[in-house]
């Protein structure tokens, strides 16, 4: 074999052997872009992480804060008269719509109706037209002069609305628990001074403990209609400093006995037996009940008290809402 032939041979190996090895270092390349796919992905898990869970804390407290409007929402909206429905389960819609269908398909044929529809516009325009007798006292001018108010005998007074509308009273919480059907409610019988306790439906499951309200003194609106909260008639209110993030109970002062009236300084005047919702009463004298800068519970400025015995105050909300 000559030299030539020799170098070919060993040309050739030389190749085969570069060949292969490039192949190998493809493959290799090939998985090392698999792993750090693999690596990057992993990463992004564990960095998602902890994301996630601030989000899930997050969504957590905004469902709370949600529920929280829900429930005031409800009770201004019972304060306000309006009357509370409860939304019909899903195997009531299903009855009604079942129910509905059925209507349609024993009605009576869309020819019918149609006929039907014809012979009463038909009924209606005879009965508009005016007979000879309304033509004939129209023509002579004899027809009859409309009905008017009653002239006023005389100025009419215009009606008080201070604080002293509202009856407020010390009352005891001698028995609570929770609404059955309401996860922020509970429902309180509560001691007024009066034959038989009264019932209370409140909002405070999240801002007041089931061992805090047994046995409470507070202040509590007895004036205010009637109105059921999720099937149970309350029959008062119970009165609070209040902000969307923080409700307490207003304390009574020391020696205070069930059946104490409330009082504003300066306000003087028997409450109503019951506001009427429709005048709004409440709704007008709620904005200027609040506490003052020193936590005393206020109207307009003037403190609320039990005469001879002390100032309402709330335990450390200062300058918020009474409601």
């Amino acid at each position: 074999m000559s030299f030539f032939g020799i170098t070919r041979m060993a040309s050739a190996s030389v190749l085969r052997r570069l060949t292969q090895r490039a192949d190998e270092a493809e493959k290799i390349i090939t998985e090392l872009k698999a792993t750090i796919e693999l690596i990057k992905d992993k990463a992004a898990v564990v960095e998602s992480k902890p994301e996630e869970e601030r989000l899930r804390k997050e969504n957590t407290k905004l469902r709370t804060e949600i529920d929280v409007l829900k429930t005031q929402l409800v009770l201004s909206e019972i304060r306000n008269g309006v009357k509370q429905v409860a939304l019909p389960s899903q195997t009531v819609i299903a009855q009604c719509v079942d129910k509905a269908r059925a209507n349609v398909t024993s009605s009576t044929p869309v020819v019918e109706k149609k006929a039907e529809v014809v012979e009463k516009t038909e009924n209606v325009k005879d009965q508009q037209k005016p007979n000879k007798k309304g033509k004939e006292a129209a023509k002579s001018g004899e027809a009859k002069p409309k009905k008017g108010k009653a002239a006023a005998s005389g100025p009419v007074e215009p009606e008080k609305l201070d604080i002293s509308r509202l009856d407020l009273r010390v009352g005891k919480i001698v028995e609570v628990e929770k609404h059955p059907d309401a996860d922020s409610l509970y429902i309180e019988k509560v001691d007024v001074g009066e034959d038989q306790p009264r019932t209370v439906v409140s909002g405070l499951v999240k801002f007041v403990t089931l061992e805090e309200m047994q046995g409470r003194v507070a202040v509590f609106m007895l004036n205010l209609k009637p109105a059921k909260m999720r099937g149970v008639l309350s029959q008062a209110m119970i009165m609070c400093a209040s902000t969307p993030e923080k409700v307490e109970i207003l304390n009574v002062p020391q020696g205070a006995q069930i059946g104490d009236k409330i009082v504003a300084e300066g306000y003087s005047g028997e409450p109503d037996a019951m506001l009427n919702p429709k005048k709004k009463v409440w709704e007008a004298l709620k904005p200027d009940l609040r506490t003052n800068k020193d936590g005393v519970a206020t109207w307009k400025g003037a403190p609320l008290k039990i005469e001879g015995k002390g100032q309402i105050v709330a335990p450390s909300l200062c300058d918020v809402q009474i409601q």
